[in-house]
C-alpha cells in the first residue's frame, strides 16, 4: 500500500485531512474547528509523504514531525499522523487502540467544557447558572470544567479586573497583575459556582493564560476550600508558544489546589521539564496539537512514571476528534482522569457519522468500540453536498 495524495478540505468551518492510497483505503484525521486557516499547508507535507507505506505510521510520522511548533502549527502534523492510524487500523481490521497495545478501560470517562449555552453575564450567579445548566446535561457528566479570569470574557466584562491595558477580542489576549477587585469577584465566583454544583460533579477551571505567578498562587490558595479539580493555563497555555515550566513549578509547590496546563504543546519534547519537575499535577494535551495519538501516549506515560494526571484537551476537535480521543484515552495508565468532550461545529455533523455509541454518552462515560480504525464511517455523499468549491476533488 503507498499514499497518493493528502487532502485538507474545510467542511462546516472544520478542517478535515484525508490520506488516500492505491488499495482504495483512505484515512480521515481532525483539525480543530478554530483553525480552518491551516487548510492550505497541507501542501507542505504532500511531497514528503507520497508513495510511502501509511501503515508505518512512525516511519511517515518521522518525515514531517519537525515541519511543526506549538498550537496552532502543529495542527497539520498531527491530523495526518492520526488519518495515517485510522488507514492501519482499517488495513488490519483493527481498531487504532489495538495498534496502539490495546485498551486497558472498556469505557472512558469524560468532562464538559462544551455542552452548555452562551454566558449572560459575568457574576457569581451567572456562573452558578451555567453550573446548573451543566450538571442537568442528558450526558450525565460528572466532572465540568468553566473559563473565568484571563480565559473568556471575565476580564473584559469586570470593570478594573487587573491593572493591564484592556484589550477586546477572542483568543484570550489579556495578562496583567490582577487588582483586589478582580480577585475578590473572581473568588466569589468559584463559591458559587461550586455551591450550585452537586457534591458528586467535580469543577475544573480554565483560568488563563495571563496570571503572573504571585496572582496565582494567592488564587489557587484562595480557593483550595472548593476541592477544584484543577485550575488550567494559569500562566502559559492555549496560543502560547513557551512554557514556563519554573513558573508553574513555583505555583504548583505553593498550593492543594492542582495546576494542568498542556493543550498548547506540540511534542513529547516540549513536556519534558514541565513533568520531569512535577511543575504542574495535571497535563493536558490535545491529540489535534502535541502531534497525534501515539504522541500523546507517550506523554501520558511519561506523566505516569512522575506521578503527573493526565486530562486531554479536545473541546473543539469535532466528531473525529472525538473518535481519536476515545481510542487513545482507552489505552492511557491509570493517571488518566477524563477527556474534554468535543462538541461537533455544527448538529448536522452527527448525522454524517457512523460508528458512534447511541447515545454518546452516558452517566458521563463513553463505551470504547471495536470498529477498525477510528471506528467511524464518514456519510460522504452528504458531505460532498457541503463541500466549498475550492474543494471539489476531496472525496475524489
Amino acid at each position: 500500500m503507498r499514499i497518493t495524495d493528502i487532502r485538507c478540505a474545510v467542511i462546516g468551518g472544520v478542517p478535515l485531512v484525508r490520506v488516500v492510497t492505491d488499495e482504495q483505503i483512505d484515512g480521515f484525521g481532525p483539525v480543530e474547528s478554530s483553525k480552518p486557516f491551516v487548510a492550505p499547508m497541507v501542501a507542505t507535507y504532500r511531497e514528503f509523504l507520497t508513495g510511502c507505506d501509511p501503515t508505518l505510521v512512525e516511519r511517515c510520522v518521522a518525515k514531517i514531525r519537525r515541519f511543526g511548533a506549538h498550537k496552532p502549527w502543529g495542527a497539520m502534523v498531527s491530523a495526518i499522523e492520526i488519518a495515517l492510524w485510522d488507514i492501519a487500523g482499517k488495513a488490519a481490521g483493527l481498531p487504532v487502540h489495538r495498534l496502539l497495545g490495546g485498551k486497558v478501560r472498556d469505557r472512558v470517562r469524560v468532562y464538559n467544557g462544551g455542552v452548555r449555552s452562551e454566558p449572560t453575564g459575568f457574576d457569581p450567579e451567572d456562573y452558578a447558572e451555567q453550573m446548573r445548566q451543566m450538571a442537568a446535561a442528558d450526558e450525565g457528566f460528572t466532572l465540568v470544567k468553566e473559563g473565568v479570569a484571563f480565559h473568556g470574557f471575565m476580564t473584559q466584562h469586570v470593570p478594573g479586573f487587573h491593572y493591564g491595558e484592556q484589550r477586546l477580542g477572542p483568543r484570550h489576549p489579556n495578562r496583567g497583575v490582577v487588582s483586589s477587585r478582580g480577585m475578590t469577584h473572581l473568588v466569589e465566583c468559584v463559591a458559587a459556582m461550586r455551591e450550585a454544583l452537586p457534591p458528586h460533579i467535580g469543577l475544573a477551571l480554565d483560568a488563563g493564560p495571563g496570571f503572573l505567578p504571585a496572582d496565582a498562587i494567592r488564587f489557587c490558595q484562595a480557593v483550595e476550600p472548593y476541592d477544584l479539580a484543577w485550575v488550567e493555563d494559569l500562566i502559559t497555555g492555549d496560543y502560547v508558544p513557551w512554557v514556563h515550566s519554573q513558573q508553574y513549578r513555583e505555583v504548583t509547590s505553593a498550593t492543594s489546589t492542582p495546576t494542568h496546563t498542556g493543550e498548547q504543546i506540540y511534542l513529547r519534547q516540549n513536556f519534558i521539564d514541565l513533568i520531569s519537575t512535577q511543575s504542574v499535577r495535571v497535563i493536558g494535551p490535545d491529540p489535534c496539537d502535541v502531534g497525534g495519538l501515539a504522541e500523546l501516549k507517550w506523554v501520558a506515560e511519561y506523566a505516569d512514571l512522575h506521578g503527573v494526571a493526565i486530562a486531554p484537551h479536545g473541546v473543539l476537535d469535532g466528531v473525529l476528534g472525538l473518535a481519536a480521543l476515545i481510542q487513545v484515552s482507552a489505552t492511557l495508565p491509570d493517571n488518566f482522569i477524563a477527556f474534554e468532550y468535543p462538541v461537533a461545529s455544527e448538529p448536522w455533523w452527527y448525522d454524517v457519522v457512523d460508528g458512534l455509541p447511541t447515545p454518546i454518552v452516558t452517566d458521563g462515560f463513553i463505551e470504547v468500540g471495536d470498529r477498525p480504525g477510528l471506528g467511524l464511517e464518514l456519510d460522504r455523499d452528504a458531505l460532498t453536498a457541503r463541500l466549498r468549491p475550492e474543494d471539489a476533488g476531496f472525496f475524489a
